[in-house]
């Protein structure tokens, strides 16, 4: 199933400024500023100038909060999202209780909100890092949703499910059994998307710090329905031996 843009003209601009392009003005910008985002919860809030807004919202990063202030916006980011602009991209710096965070400490932080927070933060970094627009999938039963662009420009084109490593025993609990598949394929082929499970693997090592991202592997498996209409030859007419139109 390949992209479906919304409008005529829309693959060009997209084409014409990638993602990758508006995620390197992103960081540049926030750099500059030295933004500093507040851990609140399970999630970040960042207070930015209209310019960095902007290219918040053109990147995909968070959601925009309403509220009374006039000369700033505020941004509501994901654990994923805020751990991956403050460690991988370097251009977030993140504060809990007017304390600035060390890479180890926000690791150690958001691990203790979130149980599963490395293995969704290694997923979420790998479709990133391939420039793939990555939000959340909670509308459609998925963990993630994956965009080849901006969604204004064209829809998501896969629902994700992170799956846990078999000696992980699964924590996740996702696509264990068979019903579970043929429920998420049903649903990802009514809203016209391509289910992708990405199995995330520690391959032995131990949670403690960020730098096990580098050694966690992801497979990507796509799961879609049988279809035997697709499948089927084209109906053709032969002529038999004596002369009778046959359809095969």
């Amino acid at each position: 199933m390949g992209p479906r843009w919304k409008g005529k003209g829309f693959k060009a601009k997209a084409l014409a400024d990638p993602m990758s392009k508006i995620v390197l003005q992103l960081q540049s910008s926030l750099n500059q500023s030295n933004c500093e985002g507040l851990l609140c919860g399970c999630s970040v809030l960042l207070s930015v100038e209209a310019e960095q807004a902007d290219l918040l919202n053109c990147s995909c990063f968070g959601e925009a909060m309403v509220t009374a202030e006039k000369d700033k916006q505020w941004f509501e980011l994901s654990l994923e999202e805020a751990f991956y602009l403050s460690y991988a991209l370097k251009c977030l710096r993140i504060v809990e209780d007017k304390c600035l965070k060390s890479d180890e400490q926000l690791w150690q932080c958001m691990n203790s909100r979130n149980a599963l927070f490395p293995y969704f933060c290694k997923a979420y970094c790998h479709l990133r890092m391939k420039n793939w627009v990555v939000m959340s999938g909670i509308t459609y039963g998925a963990d993630f949703v994956a965009y080849r662009h901006h969604p204004e420009l064209v829809h998501s084109e896969y629902a994700v499910i992170v799956s846990l490593e078999e000696e992980e025993g699964g924590a996740n609990n996702r696509l264990r059994v068979w019903s579970d598949v043929h429920c998420a394929t049903r649903l990802c082929g009514g809203v016209a998307k391509t289910l992708l499970v990405l199995d995330v693997s520690r391959n032995g090592q131990s949670a403690d710090s960020p730098l096990c991202l580098e050694s966690y592997t992801v497979k990507e498996r796509t799961i879609t329905r049988w279809n035997p209409e697709q499948c089927r030859e084209d109906h053709t007419m032969v002529e038999s031996e004596n002369g009778a139109k046959e359809e095969i």
